[in-house]
């Protein structure tokens, strides 16, 4: 009983000291299946991001205009200009990870 104790004890302080970062990386691998597979049509259609291999040409170039989390998620879910709103062939879930995707590829830049 004592042994298991100090194992919970041990996984919830390693879970506490886990920065957020190795948990978003997850929704962000996420993203990028959104981004370059799951999205329909194709974000790389329309988009540039290196990351992604896109070269598309129609839609801004993701790399040079860098998003925050906030507007990939508006745009995404409302549609802009002559792109469409995703939000009825992606899950909420989806929005978020692609948001967080784009958003964190092109801020290190």
């Amino acid at each position: 009983m004592r042994h298991t104790m100090k194992l919970f004890a041990v996984a919830t302080i390693t879970l506490a000291l886990t920065p957020a970062s190795a948990f978003s990386d997850e929704l962000a691998e996420k993203g990028k299946l959104v981004f370059t597979q799951q999205a329909q049509p194709s974000c790389t259609i329309c988009h540039t991001l290196a990351d992604a291999g896109a070269a598309g040409a129609i839609g801004p170039n993701l790399d040079e205009l860098r998003p925050t989390e906030e507007q990939v998620r508006n745009a995404v879910t409302t549609g802009v200009g002559v792109m469409p709103s995703f939000s009825e062939t992606l899950s909420e879930e989806q929005i978020r990870a692609v948001a967080r995707y784009v958003s964190s590829v092109t801020a290190s830049q």
